[in-house]
């Protein structure tokens, strides 16, 4: 099975570039874009000048476990940049969202509690939300992985949409919303969870 065949049948269709996007991203965007692939494993991730977009991790069955997850990540955060990634919401009936989650928790990663981010599918037309997750070494801001994200939302998942879907995704500022609020709001409710 090649790389993307190992990323189509891991992650959900509405989560997927097309072969051809990522193909284009590879060859065209090939200052920023990567693929880092092994026998177990398969990395997909922009590199900017100072943050980093990862894309896909694609860990085998077989190998998961043993580390090799946390040795990809471990490997991002040498470059010494923040690391900015998407995830779905936790599914009580998906025990790999629950998992997911927690193997980032255990790498450092912080969620984004002031960015919303809602985009519709141009394969399903369905509405997704995502979690934005961050690793920062210099603990950068929420307002700063926000820049950022508009950044490489611009730059990767919209790049060529039209000629790669026959439609485009929605502008940057429909999909990525940033309120304070909600930021504060959570953080009140987290102390007050650790208070009791």
């Amino acid at each position: 099975m090649n790389w993307y065949e190992k990323l189509n049948e891991y992650f959900p269709v509405e989560e997927m570039k097309s072969r051809e996007h990522m193909e284009a991203l590879l060859k065209e965007k090939s200052d920023v874009y990567y693929k880092d692939e092994g026998e177990h494993h398969v990395l997909m991730y922009a590199e900017f000048d100072s943050f980093i977009f990862i894309d896909y991790v694609y860990v085998s069955t077989a190998s998961r476990g043993q580390g090799l997850g946390h040795k990809l990540i471990e490997k991002m955060k040498k470059k010494g940049k923040p690391i900015i990634l998407e995830v779905e919401p936790v599914d009580y009936d998906d025990s790999d969202t629950e998992k997911r989650l927690r193997f980032y928790q255990r790498e450092g990663f912080k969620h984004a509690q002031s960015i919303g981010y809602t985009r519709r599918s141009v394969v399903t037309n369905e509405l997704s939300q995502m979690e934005i997750l961050y690793w920062s070494p210099d603990d950068a801001s929420e307002e700063q992985i926000y820049e950022q994200m508009k950044e490489m939302y611009t730059e990767i998942h919209t790049y060529k949409d039209e000629e790669f879907y026959g439609k485009s995704y929605q502008p940057v500022e429909e999909v990525l919303t940033r309120d304070e609020e909600r930021g504060i709001e959570n953080i009140l409710h987290e102390l007050d969870k650790t208070k009791s």
